[in-house]
C-alpha cells in the first residue's frame, strides 16, 4: 500500500508550486507598475488566490482525482467543446509559465555571466534550458521527490534570508503613499503577476493520496497560500526599500539580484542570481513534466490528439511539442506579454473553477456566497486586466487574445473532426467511487 501524503508534503507541494521562478521574473514588472505599492499588488493577487483556494478545497474533497482542475471542469460542465477549450487553455497556460521561467533563467544567467543583461545570451540560455529539460524528461525522471524537496528548501532559505538581512539597509521612504501609483495601476500590477500564485492548484492532483483529506486538504491549501502571500509581500517591501524605481526599471528582468547588492554587495548579486537560476531550472523541469502530464490527461478525455498520450521511453511525445511551443514563446514575446497571457489564462480557468464549485454546491457542500464571490472576483479581475491593457498596452493584450483565439478554434475544430468516445470521468478510480 502506497504511503499517504501528510500535511507537510501537501503544504510543500503548494508552496513549491507557487515559489518557482515567478517571483524572480515578475517582481521588477510589478514595481514598475505599482511603484511603492508593489507589496499591495502582491496582496491583491494573493487575496484572489486565497478566495479561489476555497473552491479547490471543496472540489478536491468531492472529486479527488489525478486530473485536479481538469476533472473539476469536466464534472461541472461535461466533456464537451466548452470543457475542451478551458482544459486546452490550462495546458497553454502551463506552456506560458514554462516560457516565463525560461525568460527569468536566461536574464538572470546573462546578468550573472556578464554583469548585465545581454539579449543574445539571454535568448540562447532560454532555448537551451528548455531543450535540456525536455530531453531529460523524455529520458526519465531527472529529480526525485527528495531532490525537489531539497530544491524547495534551498529556494525558501535564500529568499527568507534575503528578507531578514535586507532590513539592515532598508529605507521605507519609497513605500510611503506619496510614491504609490494610482490604484488602477496597482491593481493591474497585481493581476499581471497573478501567475506567481497559480501553483497551489497542484495540491488538487494529489488529493486522492492525502491522508485524512477532510482535515489535511483545507489546512494545506490555506496555509500554503497565506505563507506565500506573506513571503512575496516581504520580498516586495525589502526590494522597494533597497532599490530606486529607476534601478528597478532598468534591471527589471533581474531586480532581485540588484536588490541584494546594498546589504550583501557583489556576493549578494551572485547568490541571488544563482538562486534564481536554480529555482527557475527546477520549475522548468517540474513544469515540463506537469504540462506533459496535463496534455496526457486532456488527451485521455479526447480533447486533443492522441499524440500527447503516446510514450517515448518514460516520457510523452507531447512534451516535445510543449517544449517547442515554449521556445517559440520566449523568442516571440517579451516579459510583459508572457505575464499578461499567463495571468489572463489562469484567471479565466480559476473563475470557472469557482463557478464549478458554485454550480456543484450541493455535491461539494460549499457555501455558494463564497464560491460566487470567487467567481465574480476572478472574472472582474480578468476584465480589469483586459481593459487596462486595451488602453495602455494593446500590443501585449493582442498577443494574449490571439493565443486564446487559437485555443478556441483548435478545440472547436478538433472536436468536430475527431471521431472518438469522450470520457465522462478522467480518473477511473473516481468513476468507480461515484458509481458506488
Amino acid at each position: 500500500m502506497a504511503k499517504k501524503i501528510g500535511f507537510i508534503e501537501a503544504f510543500s507541494i503548494g508552496v513549491g508550486g507557487m515559489v518557482g521562478g515567478g517571483i524572480f521574473a515578475v517582481l521588477g514588472l510589478t514595481i514598475d507598475l505599482a511603484k511603492g505599492a508593489a507589496p499591495i499588488a502582491f496582496m491583491i493577487a494573493g487575496f484572489i488566490a486565497l478566495v479561489t483556494s476555497y473552491s479547490y478545497v471543496k472540489l478536491s474533497l468531492k472529486y479527488p482525482s489525478e486530473g485536479g482542475t481538469i476533472e473539476f471542469i469536466v464534472q461541472a460542465f461535461g466533456n464537451g467543446i466548452f470543457s475542451s477549450i478551458i482544459n486546452n487553455l490550462l495546458l497553454m497556460s502551463y506552456v506560458v509559465m514554462l516560457s516565463l521561467y525560461a525568460y527569468a533563467f536566461g536574464h538572470y544567467g546573462s546578468a550573472l555571466f556578464l554583469g548585465d543583461d545581454n539579449d543574445t545570451l539571454s535568448k540562447i540560455l532560454e532555448a537551451l534550458v528548455i531543450m535540456v529539460f525536455t530531453f531529460v524528461n523524455l529520458l526519465g525522471a531527472f529529480m526525485t521527490g527528495k531532490t525537489e524537496d531539497i530544491m524547495v528548501f534551498i529556494k525558501l532559505a535564500i529568499l527568507i534570508s534575503f528578507v531578514a538581512i535586507g532590513f539592515v539597509t532598508f529605507s521605507p521612504i519609497q513605500l510611503e503613499p506619496s510614491h504609490w501609483n494610482n490604484m488602477l495601476s496597482v491593481t493591474t500590477g497585481g493581476l499581471i503577476i497573478f501567475l506567481a500564485y497559480e501553483g497551489f492548484e497542484l495540491i488538487a492532483n494529489t488529493a486522492r493520496d492525502v491522508e485524512n483529506p477532510e482535515k489535511v486538504l483545507p489546512k494545506a491549501y490555506y496555509s500554503s497560500v497565506i505563507f506565500v502571500i506573506i513571503l512575496y509581500v516581504m520580498i516586495a517591501i525589502v526590494t522597494v526599500g533597497n532599490v530606486s524605481f529607476e534601478e528597478a526599471k532598468k534591471a527589471s528582468d533581474f531586480v532581485l539580484a540588484i536588490a541584494a547588492k546594498p546589504f550583501l554587495g557583489h556576493f549578494g548579486f551572485v547568490l541571488i542570481s544563482i538562486a534564481a537560476m536554480l529555482s527557475t531550472a527546477s520549475a522548468i523541469n517540474a513544469t515540463i513534466y506537469g504540462a506533459g502530464r496535463v496534455g496526457y490527461l486532456v488527451a485521455k478525455l479526447g480533447q486533443i490528439p492522441e499524440t500527447f498520450e503516446e510514450k517515448i521511453k518514460n516520457g510523452y511525445e507531447g512534451m516535445i511539442i510543449i517544449g517547442l511551443l515554449a521556445i517559440i514563446f520566449v523568442f516571440s514575446f517579451d516579459l510583459e506579454n508572457i505575464s499578461i497571457a499567463g495571468s489572463l489564462g489562469f484567471l479565466i480557468v480559476f473563475s470557472l473553477v469557482n463557478l464549478a464549485n458554485f454550480k456543484l454546491y450541493k455535491e461539494t457542500n460549499a457555501n455558494r456566497i463564497i464560491a460566487g464571490f470567487g467567481f465574480l472576483l476572478t472574472s472582474l479581475s480578468a476584465i480589469i486586466l483586459v481593459g487596462y491593457n486595451f488602453i495602455h498596452n494593446i500590443k501585449a493584450l493582442g498577443s494574449s487574445l490571439l493565443l486564446i483565439l487559437i485555443v478556441v478554434f483548435f478545440s472547436y475544430f478538433y472536436k468536430r473532426i475527431a471521431k472518438m468516445n469522450l470520457s465522462q470521468y478522467l480518473d477511473k478510480n473516481l468513476e468507480k467511487d461515484m458509481k458506488l
